[in-house]
């Protein structure tokens, strides 16, 4: 297929693709309501201690031991391999990490059988817990608002809608993917949700530049033509930046490690999303502002051409 040569009636889906989103945000909203966000240590506080064994490791065994032990609400998983376990203990008011961490090792020590190595240790309390979610949260909406005053400045009122509401939309719906899995949200994850939001606007924006350009250029032609002729003279470059960066993003999940697994996850599906609300989502929501030819024609300035009369 030539995708130099579409024609495909993106706008004239806007309903379909309406109703769809709107699902998706109700029941994005829904699970965070209901569920809430699976909050890493870096927000909650506490205790993340990373251990490693000669064998593997069961993780049902490993919680058994440590609910005896009087760790009931620790959160264990395996961290790369199942001979490396992540063991995440909430904050515990008068412990230090050093101390808490040794009780865990000791009742590990004795349950598992063999001996394991402490790799990590790190420790995060309540006080930087709230700052840093406090911190993260103004960091999207402060992004929000530069976003919209840029795009009215460099465009129109109806465009700076149309963006931040794209944004809205994929920032929510990624929120909900991670609430629904029951993913942890942790500093690297809202990392690449901030990132997320700079490539679904950047996306968006190629498409209003082409949108601006074709307003001034086809001066026939309904709104809904002229914004349908800019997203297929646009869809190449927007799938194949799109494809590019999946490409590289599946490698990192699968290959970099459980470290930056949530992180390359998130960006995977806001990527996807993104590209998505770029065409269905920022673009319609400007033609049912509508938006015309007269909003975007430069004005002539007064007295220009005068010089140039015979």
């Amino acid at each position: 297929m030539d995708l130099s040569r579409t024609n495909f009636d993106f706008l004239g889906k806007r309903k379909i693709a309406m109703i769809g989103s709107g699902i998706l945000l109700i029941a994005s909203l829904s699970s965070l309501a209901v569920s809430g966000l699976k909050l890493g240590i870096d927000f909650t506080g506490g205790t993340l201690l990373e251990v490693g064994y000669k064998q593997p490791v069961t993780l049902s065994k490993t919680r058994k031991s440590l609910k005896n032990g009087g760790f009931g609400d620790a959160v264990v998983q395996h961290f790369g391999s199942s001979k490396e376990i992540l063991i995440h203990i909430p904050l515990q008011k008068g412990v230090s990490s050093a101390h808490l961490s040794n009780r865990v090792m000791d009742v590990l020590n004795v349950s598992e059988g063999q001996n394991g190595e402490k790799l990590r240790v790190e420790f995060v309390g309540p006080q930087v817990g709230d700052e840093l979610t406090e911190d993260g949260g103004l960091a999207m909406l402060y992004s929000m608002f530069g976003i919209l005053i840029y795009v009215a400045w460099r465009f129109e009122y109806k465009f700076a809608l149309g963006s931040v509401a794209a944004l809205i939309h994929d920032v929510i719906i990624t929120l909900g993917l991670f609430s629904a899995l029951g993913l942890e949200f942790d500093l690297t994850v809202l990392a690449a949700v901030l990132a997320v939001i700079g490539y679904s606007l950047n996306d968006t924006i190629v498409v209003y530049d082409r949108i601006r350009e074709n307003f001034r250029k086809m001066r026939k032609g309904t709104s809904e033509k002229i914004m349908n002729v800019s997203l297929n003279q646009t869809l190449s470059r927007t799938l194949m930046t799109s494809l590019t960066t999946l490409l590289v993003l599946v490698a990192l999940a699968f290959l970099g490690g459980q470290s930056i697994h949530n992180f390359a996850l998130a960006l995977i599906f806001g990527v996807v999303v993104g590209t998505y609300s770029s065409i269905f989502i920022a673009s319609p929501v400007v033609l049912g502002l509508g938006v015309t030819q007269a909003d975007l024609l430069i004005p002539e300035k007064e007295g220009e051409g005068i010089d140039v009369r015979p």
